[in-house]
């Protein structure tokens, strides 16, 4: 498995993008922080696009995106062709790798507390994706929205 995380966020996700970059880089992690580097103001595609075009680069990273409700970072991602998921819970982030192959976990900072960010985030690390008849079902994916 690749170490390395590509993170993002927008000001409203730059906290706790803070707080994941920290975790990780205690979890032994290595991290590629997309920005933005401060609170200013900034729009959430921006960021998502970097991180987005890393994983297109690198098949094997797994990315993080965190702006005010996830939302609008899992939307970009995904119309990027990332399978982004927003969790809010472990079991969103566990099923999210298992079932789905998620290549991106995205939250929310005002939505989802750090101490469970964090325990999202490590779920999410730590499950892999199961294959078999899931595999069949994110082939689909890509047939259906052609």
């Amino acid at each position: 498995m690749n170490k390395t995380i590509v993170i993002g966020s927008d000001h409203g996700g730059y906290h706790l993008k803070k707080a994941c970059i920290k975790a990780l880089t205690d979890w032994g992690y290595i991290v590629e922080d997309e920005g933005p580097d401060c609170l200013d103001s900034c729009d959430y595609p921006v960021y998502a696009a970097k991180v987005c075009n890393k994983l297109k680069a690198d098949g094997t990273k797994l990315g993080v995106l965190i702006c005010g409700t996830g939302q609008g970072m899992t939307m970009t991602a995904n119309r990027m062709g990332i399978r982004a998921a927003l969790c809010t819970n472990e079991f969103h982030a566990r099923m999210a790798r298992a079932h789905n192959d998620a290549k991106c976990l995205c939250m929310g900072e005002r939505v989802t507390g750090q101490g469970l960010a964090l325990s999202v985030l490590k779920v999410f690390l730590e499950s892999t994706f199961e294959g078999e008849r899931h595999q069949r079902r994110i082939d689909l994916i890509d047939t259906v929205s052609q």
